[in-house]
C-alpha cells in the first residue's frame, strides 16, 4: 500500500515520487503475469474520479495549494488491453476557459470529466463477463452516458 495521496502543495516533488513508485509496481505485476503466462487473463485498473484544481488557493504566505476537483486519468494494462487509444476529450487548460467549472471572478482549474468511470467500470465487468442486460443493475448511472462500454478490451 502507497499512501501519502492527499496532497495540497509540493505536488511536483512528491507526485514524482509517488507515480514512481506505481510505475515500478504496475511494470513488476504485469511482468509477473507474463512469467506465468497469465497476461491475457488480467487486468490491472486504476479507477478515481478525484482530482486537483490547477490554480492553488490563497496567495504569498496564505496559500494553502491546490483543492479538490473532479477528474483523473486510469491506468489500464493487460494483455486484452487494445492500448495506444486515449479515451474522453482533454479540457482547454486555461484558468476561467470554457471548460473550468469555476468560471466567475477567482477561477482554479477544475474540470468535470467527460468520461464517466462507470464507462471504465462497465467496460471491464463486461470483459469478466457481465451480461449487458445486467449493466444497468450494476451500474445504475450508464445509460446517461451515449456509450456504455469504452471498447478498451480484446
Amino acid at each position: 500500500q502507497i499512501g501519502g495521496f492527499d496532497t495540497h502543495s509540493a505536488q511536483l516533488n512528491g507526485q514524482t515520487n509517488l507515480l514512481t513508485q506505481i510505475s515500478q509496481a504496475v511494470d513488476a505485476f504485469f511482468a509477473a503475469t507474463v512469467e506465468l503466462g497469465l497476461q491475457d487473463k488480467v487486468t490491472l485498473f486504476t479507477m478515481s474520479d478525484f482530482g486537483r484544481t490547477l490554480q492553488p488557493a490563497g496567495t504569498g504566505a496564505a496559500a494553502v495549494g491546490s483543492d479538490h476537483a473532479w477528474g483523473n486519468h486510469q491506468l489500464i494494462v493487460g494483455g486484452a488491453v487494445l492500448g495506444h487509444t486515449l479515451y474522453g476529450t482533454y479540457p482547454t487548460l486555461a484558468l476561467g476557459g470554457p471548460d473550468d467549472t469555476d468560471g466567475g471572478v477567482s477561477p482554479r482549474g477544475r474540470w468535470v470529466p467527460t468520461t464517466s468511470v462507470e464507462q471504465y467500470a462497465a467496460t471491464l465487468a463486461t470483459w469478466y463477463g457481465l451480461s449487458s442486460s445486467d449493466l444497468t443493475a450494476v451500474f445504475p448511472l450508464i445509460d446517461r452516458f451515449s456509450s456504455p462500454s469504452l471498447g478498451f478490451l480484446a
